[in-house]
């Protein structure tokens, strides 16, 4: 059974999210403070967070840059505000994927479900992909740049697996979102840009550094064919 554990301080909303999910047969954690989140997340080991922005204590952005200094474990962030610049920051800290409240508790199910299946590997077909200097392989989700592994979140793997998987190819934002299996929705330009700065800044060195993902000006990005 995979654990969930959710990191949010209205008690409405964690009853609502923890009855749903353990009916879609999960089992489901919760706290209801940043510190107490990161406090559980480091005892019981879960599968995927879902966090709010706005906690007592320490905030959302906080716990998801601590979390990520040791862990890819995927995180759902959740927001009232209407900022555009918090979700930027949750997505360039390593946050998978953000949810706006109020929102469906259907929506968010089939979300964690997507997100749990490209965990699995079966976002892309082939075991090993090479391209220059770069592996990727989709069974051990390991990504390695000249022999040195490289830590990517669940998303940006898959992102780069779809693109590795097809050098040449220039894939349009929502393209990439339905390739994934993530819900095309009001910022999707933001939520690709974001994740492929990141992409970008992992997949570098600072000696002769390649260039693996390209952008194709009106319409999204692509990975290079012209690799050896």
């Amino acid at each position: 059974m995979q654990k969930i554990l959710i990191v949010e301080d209205e008690g409405r909303i964690v009853r609502l999210i923890r009855d749903y999910l353990k009916k879609e047969g999960y089992d489901v954690l919760d706290a209801r403070d940043g510190e107490e989140g990161l406090a559980v997340f480091q005892r019981q080991d879960p599968a995927l967070i879902i966090l709010d922005l706005m906690l007592p204590r320490l905030d959302g952005l906080e716990v998801a840059k601590q979390i990520r200094k040791d862990s890819d474990v995927p995180i759902i962030m959740l927001t009232a505000k209407t900022e555009e610049a918090d979700r930027v920051t949750g997505l360039e800290l390593g946050a998978d994927d953000y949810m706006t409240k109020p929102f469906s508790l259907r929506e968010l199910a089939a979300r964690i479900k997507a997100i749990f299946r490209r965990t699995r590997g079966d976002v892309t077909k082939s075991e090993v992909i090479s391209q220059g200097d770069l592996t990727v392989n989709t069974k051990t989700h390991q990504v390695k740049l000249t022999g040195e592994e490289v830590d990517l979140t669940p998303t940006e793997f898959d992102l780069l697996s779809v693109m590795a998987s097809n050098p040449g190819r220039a894939f349009t934002r929502h393209n990439l979102l339905e390739e994934i299996g993530h819900f095309p929705g009001e910022r999707v330009k933001r939520i690709i840009d974001t994740h492929i700065k990141n992409l970008r800044k992992k997949l570098s060195r600072p000696e002769g550094a390649e260039k693996y993902i390209e952008t194709v000006h009106g319409v999204g990005y692509r990975f290079r064919d012209d690799l050896q």
